[in-house]
């Protein structure tokens, strides 16, 4: 569609080095596919003592996934709402860290289920040629302030 290149900044609440992603490579109602250079950067606030961990690209996949919302949201899109993710299934990375890769990530999203309550999406990082982290991930979206997830006090837990 015609946002690819669009600063994603713009779209979602992630700011300065927290925004992961560099660029829309290409979206539509069902995919996305983004670009992201931040593995690189020092600075990226997912690093700890060892670097940055493969896992982090969980990240990456949810905040393509928040890009993906907020387009869909916009004039001539379905209106999605952006959410908060869920949960994450059937993770796999084919490598303990993403810090000694040299090309760009590329990260996809794709719906794999929409529904009332929230959309899940197939997720696979990409970089150097090769499949880096698959994973599942569900979002819940808020259905304009009705029937909105609460937490339940520990004392309620059973």
């Amino acid at each position: 569609m015609d946002d690819v290149g669009t600063d994603i900044s713009r779209l979602i609440p992630h700011r300065g080095a927290m925004c992961l992603l560099e660029a829309i490579e290409s979206w539509d109602q069902e995919h996305i596919v983004c670009r992201a250079t931040s593995h690189r950067r020092p600075d990226n606030p997912l690093r700890d003592d060892s670097g940055l961990r493969a896992l982090c690209g969980i990240e990456y996949g949810a905040q393509a996934i928040a890009t993906h919302a907020a387009l869909l949201g916009r004039p001539g899109g379905r209106g999605a709402q952006p959410g908060v993710l869920a949960a994450v299934r059937d993770v796999t990375t084919t490598l303990s860290h993403l810090d000694a890769l040299h090309g760009a990530l590329t990260i996809r999203a794709t719906v794999v289920l929409r529904h009332a309550q929230g959309r899940i999406y197939d997720v696979t990082v990409e970089g150097d040629g090769r499949t880096l982290l698959t994973g599942r991930l569900s979002v819940i979206t808020p259905t304009n302030g009705v029937h909105q997830a609460e937490s339940v006090p520990a004392e309620r837990v059973v």
